[in-house]
Formats: C-alpha cells, sequence, structure tokens
C-alpha cells in the first residue's frame, strides 16, 4: 500500500506501508506487505516489557501502569508519575539510564532524563530491579535478569524467537520480530483472563490513554474516539493496536514517515469497522502552503 502526498497537484512524496490486520478470530483481513519478516517495533513494545516486569513482582496500577508502557510527552503529570515511580523504590532521578531530553511537549522548556518519552519505562525498570534485590546500576545490559525476563515474556506473547537484538534510542535492549508476532501479542492483552497481568495492562492503557502518550497527541485521540482500543505507537513511524474484543493490526511505514503512519493506522482501523467521526481529521491531515490546503494525502 502506497500513500501518497500530493502537493499543488504533484505527487511530491510516497511512502509505502506494511500492515496487518486480523479479526476478533484472530484471522486476517489485510495483509499488505512483509509482515512475516522481522521488523522493528520499538515503542510498541513497551506494553510486552511491561508485561515481563509484572511478571517479575512489579506492582504498579492504572494510570502509573499506563505510564510504565508510554512513550510520554513530558506534560507535568507524566514528570510526576515518573517521580512517584522511583521515590517508591527508594530512588531518585539519577538511577534512570535512559538520555537526557527536552519533551515532546514544547510548552515546557526544561530537560533532563526525567522528560525523556522512556523515562516510566525506566522507572519501571529499576523498581522491578529493587523488588528483585537485582543490580540497578546494570538493568539495560541484555544479560541482566531483568531483559532476560523481557525477552522470555516477549517470546512468549509473539510467538516467535526473537529474530534479532540491539538498543533502542532509550538504551534499552530492543528485540526484533514480525509483524505476525507484534498483532498476536497485543490480542493477548484483552483476550487473557479477567485477572490476568495482561488485561491489568489493557485497562490501564486503554482507560488512561494521555499517560501512554500525551493529552493532544494523536495515539490519545485515537484512543479516547474508540473507547475500548489500546494502541502503542513506535519510533520510525510503526504502530500496534488491539481492540477490546480481539481485533488487532500492525502498521510500519517503510521510510519511517510519521506523517503517514497515522492516516496508515486510521486505514487499518476501518478495514476492521473500526470507525468514528474524530477519526476524519487524523485521516486526513492538512497538507498546507502559506497556512491555507494546498494538497493531501491519498491512498493507493
Amino acid at each position: 500500500m502506497i500513500v501518497e502526498v500530493v502537493w499543488s497537484g504533484f505527487v511530491e512524496s510516497t511512502h509505502q506501508v506494511r500492515m496487518l490486520t486480523v479479526d476478533a478470530e484472530g484471522r486476517p483481513v489485510e495483509a499488505k506487505g512483509a509482515v512475516h519478516v522481522p521488523a522493528s517495533p520499538r515503542s510498541s513494545m513497551k506494553p510486552l516489557q511491561a508485561l515481563g516486569m509484572l511478571r517479575s513482582g512489579l506492582e504498579l496500577e492504572g494510570e502509573l501502569l499506563a505510564l510504565a508502557c508510554a512513550s510520554h510527552s513530558g506534560e507535568p503529570f507524566h514528570v510526576d508519575g515518573v517521580r512517584k515511580i522511583l521515590a517508591g523504590a527508594g530512588l531518585e532521578e539519577p538511577a534512570l539510564q535512559c538520555p537526557e531530553d527536552y519533551p515532546f511537549d514544547r510548552s515546557v522548556t526544561e530537560s533532563g532524563r526525567v522528560y525523556m518519552n522512556c523515562s516510566g519505562k525506566h522507572a519501571a525498570m529499576l523498581a522491578t530491579c529493587v523488588l528483585n534485590d537485582w543490580p540497578t546500576e546494570s538493568y539495560l545490559e541484555p544479560r541482566h535478569p531483568l531483559q532476560r525476563a523481557i525477552r522470555e515474556t516477549v517470546e512468549d506473547l509473539t510467538g516467535e524467537r526473537v529474530a534479532a537484538s540491539g538498543v533502542d534510542g532509550c538504551g534499552a535492549p530492543l528485540f526484533f520480530v514480525s509483524m505476525l508476532g507484534v498483532t498476536k501479542a497485543f490480542r493477548a492483552f484483552p483476550m487473557s483472563s479477567p485477572d490476568s497481568y495482561e488485561r491489568k495492562i489493557f485497562e490501564a492503557m486503554s482507560t488512561h490513554p494521555e499517560w501512554t502518550s500525551g493529552t493532544d497527541r494523536p495515539e490519545a485521540k485515537l484512543m479516547r474516539a474508540l473507547p475500548g482500543l489500546m494502541l502503542k505507537a513506535g519510533a520510525e513511524a510503526f504502530d500496534a493496536f488491539v481492540f477490546e474484543d480481539g481485533r488487532a493490526g500492525t502498521v510500519k511505514i517503510e521510510d519511517g514517515s510519521q506523517r503517514a503512519r497515522v492516516p496508515a493506522t486510521v486505514a487499518a482501523l476501518r478495514s476492521l469497522g473500526l470507525d468514528a467521526p474524530e477519526l476524519a481529521e487524523l485521516a486526513a491531515p492538512p497538507v498546507l502552503g502559506g497556512g491555507r490546503p494546498v494538497g493531501e494525502l491519498r491512498f493507493r
């Protein structure tokens, strides 16, 4: 599938899309591109990483659990939540090993590790280490007990062996699996038993969408527009989602373009009959020149 950017009557850019969607029974609905080969889901794996932490004894609920799964915007409530997770483990901000960064929310002018979008995950990783008496200074090393537990969880939920591993932008281990595997994994969250850790994560993320991204981020807008949806974006234009009845999907823009990611995800949702009036603007963001519309995004 191709997303075309039309500017003043010319097709100025094209973005190739890999997409997989499955129905409530897990049967394929749309499969475009090489969805069976290893991919880099990036932060779309955070719910799986959080599951590995819960299985290792971490106790987080509601908003703070959603924050552990987040690529947050660094809004004040996000930063306060990260500090609360750290304080609960008897730790302070210097324990975080994610890079110092400015927040996605440009109204916040401060910077630091706590403002980095992955700091909620890192705080939860540290808290898990404290609970298990694991070393905190090496928690990002692939051989660390925490990262081994997370890798086992990824392979359990995807039903695949990790094809390759690397380092994510935040410094944590990055696991490469197929879009088929990620879609299968996401279906496990709402389809597991009501008292399971998987269901706990699903309820936290779908109930608190602002905590998984940001107040005005498209991910939160999608979840607010479609109650019962859990969606997680990843760097280089990867999205993974699941609805409460098991309908699920993954999207990857081959060139990493964020411009095409959300419209392609809306198309994936619509292929499953998931739609709402609020999705119209997200499906076709304006192409502006001089502050006025001069083009469009379209699929072919």
